[in-house]
């Protein structure tokens, strides 16, 4: 008998028993290791002793909300707390509203809780999981300037560099292609998970601004801004 290997643990919470159970089964049969939880309080407990790698959250949960849970994870600080402030997060959401809330405290995606689309589910699930092993890769050098994503780890030179977590992501997100100018659109999607152009918001230029100080605070030779169009690591 041939055995398969699961792809990666899934972590469903959703109040509602007849659609947990559907995920689940569908999830299963697709070859990841499930692990189904009916209330918060249950998928907390999960994240905090079975390190899944995606969590995929009801807002609507009935002994506290889906957002309070985001905000949780999020602001763990990955040792006491023993959550991963870094887990994947799929919120599915009821209205525009918790959309926005969901992706400012920091869910990764979204999708409408009903009615589903398990295929929709599935190819977000693997999308996030992809991008996220893609940079959790080998260290990149580029320059003086090295980043280890497994340990979290920049250095420049000899200098340890500390990063906030968006300014992680977004150094990782660059580094992918180091010379490439990506778009603000692109950065506003692929670190802060914006859906739609976001016009006028400040919040790339911020970090970008931030990080460039921070990687080379005299020359300012990293997170090149090419004026209307977005940014690159280094100059092309």
């Amino acid at each position: 008998m041939v055995q398969i290997e699961e792809i990666a643990t899934v972590l469903i919470c959703d109040g509602d028993e007849r659609t947990l159970e559907m995920l689940s089964d569908h999830l299963v049969a697709d070859y990841f290791e499930v692990l189904p939880a009916s209330t918060a309080a249950d998928a907390l407990r999960f994240c905090r002793y079975n390190s899944p790698d995606i969590l995929v959250l009801s807002l609507d949960l009935p002994d506290m909300p889906g957002l309070e849970v985001i905000r949780t994870i999020r602001e763990a600080d990955g040792v006491e707390d023993r959550y991963d402030p870094n887990l994947a997060i799929i919120a599915l959401v009821g209205d525009t509203g918790d959309r926005a809330r969901a992706i400012q405290l920091g869910a990764d995606d979204y999708m409408a809780r009903q009615p589903y689309s398990y295929d929709d589910l599935k190819g977000r699930i693997k999308a996030i999981l992809r991008r996220r092993h893609n940079r959790q890769a080998k260290p990149t050098r580029v320059g003086e300037l090295l980043i280890d994503p497994a340990r979290r780890k920049v250095t420049v030179g000899e200098r340890e560099v500390h990063l906030a977590k968006k300014e992680f992501v977004l150094l990782l997100v660059l580094a992918e292609d180091p010379t490439r100018v990506f778009s603000k659109d692109e950065l506003l999607r692929d670190v802060w998970g914006f859906k739609a152009p976001a016009g006028k918001t400040r919040t790339l230029d911020s970090h970008a601004s931030r990080l460039r100080r921070k990687l080379d605070p005299e020359d300012n030779k990293y997170v090149v801004n090419s004026w209307g169009i977005g940014y690159s690591l280094v100059a092309p």
